[in-house]
């Protein structure tokens, strides 16, 4: 077992593990550590913790030390020029007619380098404008393309449910998203319905797509015939969440039909929803592959 200390270098950033100094560290401190691009200023998330060395892929680096007082005034000052940096860099973008969007910039704690992230619908040359930023901030400059998803982790913004996308405030890695959740999750297949600010399908359909999935396949298909302890009738809506399936009950006699709700234990039925196999490209909803990684 490895002892480790856990940094983000971003609010909701990815969790980057350290080992740790002869210093106790407390959740929100500032430390100085070593990357691969220089020294950084981090922010604890994890103080202390032991890893298997299974999961580690390279020897940790070491955390320098505790941030003092100069160290969080230079960081102060990184943040604070973002502003008037971003602002420079779009009209030098405007001018040159570049077709890209600045998304972000940020600045390495040793100030010798400026890294500027951006999106575009296709490769941009932008030698002239990387030349032209280097005499104005006296830097090296670094101009990083992104993908959609990248964009809105970095600016954020209020998913359709109401709170912060999850990328930009709880979830430091992306992960895979399929239709097939959506479908195990019993939801409709209107890609404005599944997907997020960033046109994609919404993480949070993978949050809890374990439960679902085994849930799915206990529950009776829509039509299919099920025994109730009031007879025979016809499943016609399921609730996962609280294991109910509603049924039609056709009274032939009185030539009218009833709907209730069952819990599944009291039901029978043979034909039990089996997973659905990966879907082939061209068995994907038209509608749908736009909106596909």
């Amino acid at each position: 077992m490895a002892k480790i200390t856990g940094v983000t270098f971003k609010e909701g950033g990815k969790v980057y593990y350290f080992a740790p100094g002869k210093d106790r560290y407390k959740e929100g401190m500032g430390v100085i550590v070593e990357t691969t691009r220089g020294v950084e200023y981090a922010t604890v998330v994890i103080p202390f913790a032991e890893v298997e060395d299974s999961k580690l892929i390279t020897p940790l680096k070491p955390i320098l030390r505790i941030a003092g007082q100069r160290d969080k005034e230079i960081h102060r000052k990184n943040l604070e020029k973002r502003a008037g940096a971003m602002k420079t860099v779009e009209e030098k973008i405007a001018a040159r007619g570049l077709d890209m969007k600045l998304i972000d910039c940020e600045f390495t704690f040793d100030g010798a380098k400026a890294i500027f992230y951006y999106s575009a619908p296709q490769r941009v040359d932008f030698r002239e404008l990387v030349k032209e930023l280097s005499q104005i901030f006296r830097m090296r400059i670094e101009l990083r393309q992104v993908g959609i998803r990248d964009e809105i982790k970095m600016i954020g913004g209020l998913s359709p449910c109401g709170r912060e996308c999850c990328c930009a405030s709880c979830m430091p890695d992306f992960k895979k998203v399929t239709v097939k959740m959506a479908k195990n999750q019993g939801l409709s297949l209107n890609p404005s319905k599944i997907s997020g600010l960033c046109g994609r399908l919404m993480c949070c359909l993978a949050f809890e797509n374990e439960y679902y999935a085994e849930a799915y396949k206990q529950m009776p298909k829509i039509g299919s015939e099920v025994e109730t302890p009031d007879g025979k009738g016809t499943a016609v809506n399921v609730n996962m969440l609280k294991m109910e399936v509603r049924v039609r009950i056709d009274d032939k006699e009185k030539d009218i039909f009833t709907y209730h709700d069952y819990p599944l234990s009291e039901l029978r039925f043979k034909n039990r929803k089996q997973p659905e196999k990966e879907e082939k490209e061209d068995e994907i909803d038209e509608n749908l592959k736009e909106i596909l990684d």
